[in-house]
């Protein structure tokens, strides 16, 4: 009876998964019916979402808009047109831990149920975007950044990214 159960609960949650394809973390409700991933923005936070830091870029399957952070020059770039484009300066990764492990799996996808894309987490969606988590003046309020951390500043109105060393701005 607990297997049956078990099953039942594992399909619905397929089901739900495939159906409405939107994830939020940190609360129980994405807001709006056009965001694919949707992180909890209350007033005082202070937590990021960290980009796969690399050594060197990587290739394959890439599409435009990949992050990440490249800690052979310490910098957060933006794959673009066939072109990693850098959006730092040159920071610090001293900070960073390197995963030695092998990758296995073609990662998660959230909003369809393949890519040809290749990532850790890839969105996929025609119609939906992704909220980032949002923290009033990160330079100040978040203590100890990771390298790659990036987020939305919602004093400035700018997407904020951390280089290992300083913030950098973009409206």
């Amino acid at each position: 009876m607990k297997n049956i159960k078990n099953i039942s609960i594992a399909i619905a949650l397929v089901i739900f998964n495939f159906s409405f394809a939107q994830v939020a973390i940190g609360k129980q409700v994405v807001d709006g019916a056009s965001t694919v991933l949707d992180f909890d923005n209350v007033s005082g936070n202070t937590r990021g979402l960290i980009l796969p830091a690399t050594a060197g870029l990587p290739t394959g399957s890439l599409v435009n808009g990949t992050l990440v952070f490249d800690v052979t020059d310490n910098k957060v770039k933006v794959y673009e047109n066939d072109v990693w484009k850098p959006l730092t300066d040159a920071g610090n990764s001293t900070a960073v831990v390197v995963n030695s492990s092998a990758d296995e799996g073609k990662g998660v996808i959230i909003g369809a149920s393949s890519s040809t894309a290749d990532g850790v987490l890839v969105l996929e969606s025609s119609d939906k975007a992704m909220i980032l988590p949002q923290i009033a003046t990160p330079h100040i309020n978040v203590k100890n950044p990771y390298p790659g951390m990036i987020c939305y500043d919602r004093t400035s109105k700018a997407l904020a990214v951390f280089d290992g060393a300083v913030w950098s701005y973009w409206k």
